[in-house]
């Protein structure tokens, strides 16, 4: 998948997290949401627990999948798995930006064509004491300027961002990479465990090409409901 277009729909730029327990919950959603969604996100909860099974079983029904493994590791383990992930036939898979340059140039060398890789920069529920914790002394920003400048110059073909960061890096990074941006939420939304969020029509503008949804959508008493309200507070 590449970075989007003005031609791309909103519906389109719309990802749906599939974070359940199990495959069945998850078919159930992707069955209510059916033409609705092209792009489903399995994290990895529902990954642990169903394993490849539930990547063949989404893309079966004709939707993109981004799988959400944040791998981080040595670069000859994180190669076979992004070789693994292009072999099941998803579209994106993310990669930790702090595993370094040697990691992410051994992930991009060893994808297929057909699949993107995301560089993580900073977790959405990350705050400056989460870094300070891990020996990071430097700004927010400045830490996810700096990863995302790794990314780019390693050959990572996009982000995972939280929107807040959005405009910055694209100032900074220009329009060849692609933004995916988690943490935001609709006005009408209940909290979550995200610290940094906007709303999706903030993220947009601000330049993200593609938005990550949740609990807005999957724990909704109409799911599919709650898809239409959320595309027509981004059009108003």
């Amino acid at each position: 998948m590449k970075s989007s277009s003005p031609t791309v729909s909103t519906r389109g730029r719309l990802i749906v997290a599939l974070d359940f327990p199990n495959q069945a919950k998850a078919l159930t959603l992707v069955s209510v949401l059916s033409g609705a969604v092209s792009t489903y996100k399995i994290g990895l909860q529902l990954y642990t627990a169903a394993g490849p099974e539930i990547v063949r079983a989404v893309a079966a029904t004709g939707a993109n999948i981004f799988l959400d493994l944040k791998l981080h590791d040595i670069p000859s383990t994180v190669a076979k798995a992004v070789a693994a992930a292009g072999e099941l036939g998803v579209q994106m898979l993310t990669v930790h930006l702090s595993g370094g340059r040697s990691m992410l140039e051994a992930a991009v060398e060893a994808k297929l064509p057909h699949l993107t890789l995301l560089g993580v920069t900073v977790l959405t529920s990350a705050t400056e004491e989460t870094l300070r914790e891990t020996g990071v002394v430097s700004a927010l920003d400045a830490q996810v300027i700096r990863l995302g400048e790794l990314g780019k110059k390693s050959g990572i073909g996009g982000l995972i961002t939280s929107p807040h960061e959005v405009g910055l890096l694209r100032e900074r990074l220009g329009d060849e990479i692609m933004l995916v941006t988690p943490g935001v939420r609709p006005t009408w939304a209940a909290a979550d465990d995200q610290k940094r969020f906007t709303t999706p029509h903030e993220a947009l503008e601000s330049g993200a090409d593609y938005l990550v949804i949740g609990r807005a959508i999957t724990a909704a008493a109409d799911p599919r409901a709650a898809m239409e309200r959320l595309l027509d507070e981004i059009a108003d």
